[in-house]
């Protein structure tokens, strides 16, 4: 994958100062633990901003899982499309409801193949590049979160979401790519505000093409 360093979501200085000595202390093995971690934990899988990922908080994976169960209904399905802090908050059990739903998560990064069947392969420059067993309209709910802001990125993720979507959507970008979110998808912004583990220097938002409860 490739892309303008620009249209990566840019951390905070503050934090990409930790970031950096937490790298070069983890390069020097100064960086050790012993815990053990349950595999859908957030932060089970180190984030790399050189990949630009960036986990969500807890408090934001939470109600985007609250909203996602909430939308899909018993028996339904969702796709975590670039979004993997939020299918492993679902798969975590904490979120009422979430033994209701089945969920699946497409990334880039394949240390995500842990998941096992429920991790499929996804890189955004082959939109609709996706294994024959996923149809098309195929799942009740799809968020996605594109890796990079750009246009370009999201006209490409814009035809996964087609592809996977019986309906209702939620994208969570920069609020940068409000007019472009709505051209592609019929989107809305929304007044909730999702925030990372990091401290990013980009305003991000949530959009929707349904009367979603983020709005309020």
């Amino acid at each position: 994958m490739s892309d303008s360093d620009d249209d990566i979501p840019q951390l905070s200085a503050a934090t990409l100062a930790a970031l950096q000595e937490f790298y070069t202390e983890e390069r020097d093995g100064l960086v050790q633990s012993t815990a053990p971690v349950d595999k859908y934990s957030v932060g089970a899988v180190e984030e790399d901003w050189r990949m630009s990922q960036f986990w969500y908080s807890d408090e934001t994976a939470t109600r985007l899982v609250e909203e996602v169960i909430h939308e899909a209904g018993k028996g339904g399905r969702i796709a975590c499309l670039s979004a993997p802090s939020v299918y492993q908050k679902l798969k975590q059990g904490v979120v009422e409801g979430s033994d209701g739903v089945s969920a699946v998560v497409l990334e880039y990064d394949r240390r995500f193949a842990t998941y096992g069947q429920e991790f499929i392969f996804y890189d955004y420059n082959e939109p609709l590049a996706l294994p024959e067993d996923v149809a098309p309209q195929s799942f009740d709910f799809v968020l996605a979160d594109p890796p990079y802001l750009s246009e370009e990125c999201l006209n490409k993720v814009a035809q996964t979401v087609k592809y996977l979507a019986k309906g209702k959507v939620l994208l969570c970008t920069g609020a940068i790519m409000e007019e472009h979110a709505e051209n592609l998808m019929g989107l809305k912004i929304c007044s909730f505000l999702p925030k990372h583990n990091k401290n990013l220097a980009n305003e991000f938002r949530c959009f929707t093409n349904y009367p979603s409860n983020l709005m309020s």
